[in-house]
């Protein structure tokens, strides 16, 4: 009988196991949870993300607004009032935000300032999805509804019975102009503010449409009435008015420019038009749902399929469109550059620091022709400006090290991306390589770099180590550009040269890299768990790694490949001890290191976030693939706090989708990708030229996480990586997975990933 009664709870375990595994997805929109992330605050983030209700890469994002006028953090998930419902244009908070206003209905006395417009709302009455938000806001009994599309939107309020219904139009305080025509039922202005600049006559310009009489139009300075319905002043609002009865719902239309009202309204009438509101939100559905689908995942449990789509949401909104196109049909965008009215696409919003790892990796794979605009938009920044950015908000911010434009470019390129200028881009980045530019363009310590083969930590040039490295890899990607162009020799070996800077920094006694004066000495004492100083937000046992182009160089500096395997291993098993003497504090990013459980992993962060995978250059794939699905399962879950650090632009949650997919883009500017093991039973991805590429892993598990082995369509495979070129043709993978490792598969030399100490 005992034996019965186990195998019957067996037998029903193992049901509700299968019964808990998504077969197929179908709408994968509704899988995203937009709240995932938003759990965050200053001393400790998890994601430090917003609810962006916008469509993929769309000019314009609303999100509720719980904190303050200016305040980075504009929605926290432990708010329990929302001021405003707030267009936005963040990449994160610690960039802020540029060309923001504010709407908030409300009812009751006229109420202009953000403490005495708010209201407290619920989670429980709040509905987040990428393209519809819904929240009820109880002190004014108005329940408010967005939908988007790429540069407009449409609002939808339902009022209570009263004579004292409002919305009140916030365009801040940086400077701002307002302008009520209760004839046409229309509001215009526009905001100038901004947290990163200077920008040259920088204005979003707004109109706005209500679909019901205006009784009432106010116009303030602050919180002061002014006389008129017209208003120019360092902080403009207005406030329209009107009866409603109960459950009587007052429609928006919306949209922004950054070029003139005119534009707006061009943009409002194409993107909206007549349509109704229902009819807005489907069609923004549908837009997601046409884009989401291009990976269908199946054979993972509810909580993966919400996390991947989760992650894949933040992917496709960064860097957002900044163009427009006018009544022509023409493409304009307003100069972040230069402050001109010009031709042609421009993008912002992003640090190339964070997304050039596999943000972009992801967008050449995937979406290839969004990337060939984006590249088009990077030659326009060059033209206009003198330099590529390095971090765009919206134009160049001084913020963050390296040259990684040199990545960005020369990947798309060498991935295929064609029909833009590619040789005037090239030429950007030599210029960039060569010169120190402004607000974290070009190369700091250029000069130091070129002649020393690194930058000196003793010459007042903060993260010395890291701009080294990073600088190294950018050689690295010009050097295969300048190739794939057919550069002469004489030129592209100056880059393959420098790309081996790295190797002055590498420490044999201690085994790291180590910042180095300018006299040819280490700098000391060394404390390896110090970060910052010479390492930019993180320390050495972090940056060590960053040799993307070159690991088998760095593990021949090592000893060999069982001493490079030894350091690796010491990352999990060290303890999570940390000097945060450069910082005066303990940053967010130290603390999600240390209470993460992960010893000196900080996947919090960028840096070592491609560290996991190569345990593949060294013949011990397995480790990987035990790493790599700790981390996922560990890391990331679809929750408010569903992240391990800040997300950064779709760059945390691309190792999330790559990952799951079963490899990663170790070495961006190459044409490989390194193995891991897929999280899924099944993932379809379909590209854009039309063929599929099919990854199969039918009995994976949380228990069966290794790859005993694998067929690329149909034939073994021992390479411990992919080939781009490859997967363009589609291509068939059928991963055996297994609860124990094969520590045989992936371990001769051939099978090793690209290095170019490698490169014949």
């Amino acid at each position: 009988m005992k034996k019965r009664l186990l195998f019957l709870i067996s037998i029903l375990f193992t049901a509700a196991t299968f019964a808990q595994q998504v077969t197929k997805v179908t709408d994968p929109v509704e899988w995203i949870n937009p709240l995932m992330g938003t759990q965050s605050k200053y001393d400790l983030s998890n994601g430090n993300t917003y609810p962006a209700i916008a469509v993929p890469w769309g000019m314009n994002f609303w999100t509720p607004q719980t904190g303050k006028m200016g305040d980075g953090w504009q929605y926290t998930y432990d708010a329990y009032k929302i001021n405003g419902f707030k267009q936005t244009h963040q990449p994160s908070p610690w960039m802020n935000d540029y060309g923001q206003f504010a709407i908030m209905p409300f009812t009751g006395k006229i109420k202009v300032s953000q403490n005495q417009r708010q209201s407290w709302f619920s989670h429980k009455a709040e509905i987040a999805k990428p393209y519809y938000y819904s929240v009820y806001l109880a002190d004014h009994d108005v329940t408010t509804e967005i939908a988007p599309t790429e540069r407009s939107a449409q609002f939808r309020f339902t009022y209570p019975k009263t004579d004292s219904s409002f919305i009140v139009i916030d365009a801040f305080d940086r400077g701002s102009y307002i302008k009520v025509i209760p004839g046409e039922k229309k509001i215009v202005g526009y905001s100038s503010k901004y947290a990163r600049g200077p920008l040259k006559n920088f204005k979003n310009y707004f109109v706005i449409y209500v679909d019901k009489p205006i009784t009432l139009a106010q116009v303030y300075s602050d919180s002061t009435l002014n006389d008129g319905l017209e208003l120019t002043a360092k902080h403009a609002s207005a406030v329209i008015g009107f009866k409603t009865t109960k459950g009587e719902k007052v429609h928006l239309r919306v949209a922004s420019s950054f070029i003139s009202i005119e534009q707006a309204e061009i943009s409002l009438n194409r993107e909206i038009g007549n349509d109704n509101f229902d009819f807005t939100k489907q069609k923004a559905k549908t837009v997601w749902n046409k884009t989401l689908s291009r990976l269908a995942v199946e054979g993972g449990s509810v909580e993966q399929v919400k996390t991947f789509y989760s992650c894949l949401y933040r992917m496709l909104f960064f860097p957002n469109k900044m163009y427009e196109i006018n009544a022509k049909g023409q493409i304009m965008h307003w100069s972040a550059q230069n402050g001109e009215v010009l031709p042609g696409y421009k993008f912002a919003g992003t640090g190339f620091w964070d997304t050039f790892r596999a943000l972009y990796p992801f967008l050449n794979l995937v979406y290839p022709s969004i990337n060939k605009e984006m590249q088009q938009g990077l030659i326009n920044d060059y033209k206009e400006g003198g330099w590529l950015p390095e971090w765009s908000s919206p134009g160049y911010a001084n913020v963050m090290v390296g040259n990684n434009s040199a990545s960005v470019v020369s990947e798309a390129y060498l991935k295929g991306g064609r029909g833009y200028d590619i040789g005037t881009l090239y030429q950007a980045l030599l210029h960039g390589a060569n010169n120190d530019g402004p607000a974290a363009t070009g190369r700091d310590g250029v000069d130091y770099y070129n002649s020393l083969g690194y930058v000196p930590y003793d010459v007042k040039i903060n993260e010395n180590a890291a701009r080294t490295l990073e600088y190294a890899y950018d050689d690295f990607a010009i050097y295969k550009l300048g190739k794939a162009l057919g550069r002469p020799a004489s030129e592209t070996e100056i880059y393959r040269k420098r790309s081996m800077n790295y190797k002055n920094l590498f420490d044999p006694q201690t085994g790291l890299m180590r910042g180095k004066n300018k006299d040819g000495k280490f700098q000391s004492p060394f404390n390896p768990f110090k970060w910052g100083d010479a390492f930019t937000e993180g320390n050495s046992w972090h940056y060590t790694w960053s040799v993307f182009h070159d690991v088998q160089g760095l593990i021949n500096l090592m000893g060999g490949k069982e001493k490079f395997v030894t350091k690796l291993d010491s990352i999990w098993t060290l303890p999570p001890i940390f000097d945060d003497s450069y910082y005066g504090e303990v940053i967010h990013e130290i603390r999600e290191m240390q209470i993460a459980g992960m010893g000196q992993y900080a996947h919090g962060n960028q840096p070592i976030q491609h560290m996991t995978y190569l345990y593949n250059y060294a013949g011990q794939p397995w480790k990987t693939q035990l790493h790599v699905r700790d981390v996922m399962n560990k890391m990331y879950h679809s929750a408010p706090d569903g992240y391990c650090g800040d997300e950064d632009n779709g760059q945390t949650s691309a190792w999330y989708v790559f990952s799951a997919m079963g490899f990663y883009p170790v070495t961006p500017a190459s044409d490989q990708y390194v193995l891991g093991a897929p999280l899924f039973k099944k993932i379809t991805l379909t590209l854009e030229n039309g063929k599929v590429v099919t990854i199969n892993a039918a009995n994976n598990s949380a228990q069966n996480r290794f790859v005993k082995a694998l067929t690329v369509n149909g034939r073994p495979y021992t390479h411990n990586w992919l080939s781009h070129a490859a997967l363009q043709q589609g291509q068939t993978l059928n991963f055996n997975m297994s609860a124990v490792p094969n520590k045989v598969r992936g371990n001769n030399a051939a099978d090793a990933p690209y290095s170019l100490s490698n490169e014949k």
